[in-house]
């Protein structure tokens, strides 16, 4: 029989789940607590200085990433209407729901457990209460690391959760009887404020269900949700930076004369910008520490967790170069890692908004100053490129779009937080902006990727202002506005077909590029103005303008 105390405090604190008969509940572990846990039960490894390791588990489990198409939201009467049900948003039925979880708390009776309460959100006015149940040390120091630390621990016994995240990764899902399509599952359920994970050691999938709960529900108080970073400089100016993967969005947003608010998903509201998060998770495969020196001492940090990162078992010293597990490796680390942060996690308005784009086809300028009108298209569009893989005669980049820059975690229609957006931007006189830090020169395979000095001498001229009164020309597919000079940057590279050797290639990959865009922004035509339909390409000569 369990001591009194012990039940005393798992009553009050998980009986609102049904979850009973459990072993053990590690309750709010601090960090080192949490290491130790991990180690004595075979969860991770000290690596060199002090990170935890993640140790691989069995072939079969292993996760190298999101899985997005084992993610189902609950339609029920709360969401029915609401969810912008799709692909991407996937229903299921309450029932299964309760199901799953009926056999996931089964699952969990007689094993060690562990709770961390954490909020989401460093405004006090929007932040969300969030407890997460993890059956392993370190994913509850994932936790810890990602979300906002409650500091002072005299406030942990009061605290209430508006949301919970239970997260198994042992547990398989069943996909005949659970109706789900692998053993891998992420159900959300709006209406219990509950998210079951299980069949992944993907610790991101729990950051992950929290954004999208939170994008549930800050819109609805006219708060915009978004996924990008943001920093402030040196006068207080705050700048917020969309990109997908791979376009450069956390190396940007690290700018040693800007602090960093934090590198993936804020909150606007009418108070200004502040994080959802109170930590980073940064890719590192083939990290520099010339390049990226902050987030490369990070990797060399206690409380860091570094995932599906390689290391040699006798030095424990790790190969970020070696992607022998898989191209994503991760780190976890809290932001007083990083020394120019903003502590408080808040900041004003933005006087910029910029969306990176990494350009494969070669044809976007690498900076461009966009329209309200625009703002909304490109928002919408959320468009970057990938490279062509490794297949034999694969040559083409593959366009990607995801809308809003995060369409796998957005449950209302891309035209709410699009129009939310738009309204503050308006309201605020932010800067809008195009960056392209993709290819120059030729596509993939034949020109080469935009100087990062380049990029950050143009990024850097936007936003403090001193291309405000530079003329512009407008591209002739794409319709942007290019500035014609910019300090630091050779005038030829700012409009891209200068810089092509065949001037009618790069003229029919532009074209290509347009139509995609074009085709793709039909979705959104019912949903936006004409004026926005009409922001999009559309060729024409090129013209001067201021």
């Amino acid at each position: 029989m369990k001591p009194f105390h012990e039940l005393k405090r798992l009553e009050p604190g998980l009986e609102y789940l049904g979850i009973r008969n459990i072993k053990k509940v590690h309750w709010n572990l601090c960090s080192p607590k949490l290491y130790e846990q991990a180690t004595r039960r075979g969860e991770g490894v000290m690596s060199h200085l002090g990170p935890l390791i993640v140790v691989r588990p069995p072939q079969s489990l292993i996760s190298t990433g999101r899985a997005p198409n084992d993610k189902f939201i609950v339609k029920d009467d709360l969401t029915e209407g609401t969810i912008n049900w799709g692909d991407i948003n996937i229903p299921f039925e309450p029932e299964k729901f309760d199901y799953v979880f009926e056999r996931v708390k089964a699952y969990m009776q007689d094993r060690e457990l562990f709770v961390q309460d954490v909020h989401a959100g460093a405004d006090p006015k929007y932040r969300l209460a969030v407890r997460v149940i993890t059956e392993y040390a370190w994913q509850s120091l994932f936790a810890r690391n990602l979300l906002i630390r409650i500091r002072d621990r005299r406030l942990l016994p009061d605290f209430k959760p508006e949301f919970t995240v239970i997260a198994m990764p042992k547990f398989l899902a069943n996909p005949r009887l659970d109706g789900i399509h692998s053993e891998t599952f992420i159900l959300v359920n709006f209406s219990e404020k509950l998210v079951l994970i299980g069949g992944t050691y993907y610790g991101g999938e729990i950051k992950k269900s929290v954004f999208t709960a939170l994008n549930f529900i800050l819109p609805q108080k006219n708060v915009l949700s978004m996924h990008c970073s943001a920093n402030v400089g040196k006068k207080g100016d705050t700048a917020l930076l969309f990109g997908l993967s791979g376009t450069g969005k956390t190396t940007l947003s690290a700018d040693p004369n800007r602090a960093l608010i934090g590198d993936d998903e804020h909150g606007w509201s009418d108070n200004g910008i502040f994080n959802f998060e109170g930590g980073c998770y940064a890719k590192v495969i083939r990290l520099s520490k010339e390049a990226e020196p902050e987030i490369y001492e990070t990797t060399r940090k206690f409380g860091t967790i570094l995932e599906n990162v390689v290391y040699d078992e006798e030095t424990r010293l790790v190969d970020l170069d070696d992607d022998s597990i898989t191209e994503n490796t991760r780190a976890a680390y809290p932001l007083t890692h990083l020394d120019n942060i903003v502590r408080e996690s808040m900041g004003d308005h933005p006087k910029n908004v910029i969306f990176l784009t990494a350009d494969a086809f070669g044809v976007l300028p690498p900076l461009s100053r966009l329209t309200l009108d625009q703002a909304a298209y490109h928002f919408l569009l959320g468009y970057t490129a990938k490279v062509a893989g490794t297949e034999a005669g694969v040559t083409e980049p593959n366009a990607t779009f995801s809308t809003c820059f995060g369409a796998p975690f957005m449950p209302l229609h891309p035209s709410e937080y699009a129009r939310l957006l738009a309204t503050k931007i308006k309201e605020h006189n932010a800067r809008c902006w195009l960056v392209n830090t993709g290819w120059t020169g030729g596509p993939y395979g034949e020109g080469k990727r935009i100087s990062i000095k380049y990029t950050r001498a143009l990024l850097n001229a936007a936003i403090d202002g001193l291309l405000e009164d530079v003329k512009y020309v407008e591209d002739p597919f794409f319709r942007l506005r290019v500035p014609t000079t910019c300090p630091g940057v050779p005038a030829d590279i700012l409009m891209p077909k200068n810089t092509w050797q065949n001037k009618d290639a790069y003229d029919a990959k532009a074209r290509h590029l347009a139509t995609l865009f074009a085709e793709n922004f039909k979705q959104y035509n019912a949903f936006v103005s004409d004026a926005v339909i009409s922001a999009g390409p559309g060729e024409k000569k090129v013209k001067g303008e201021r």
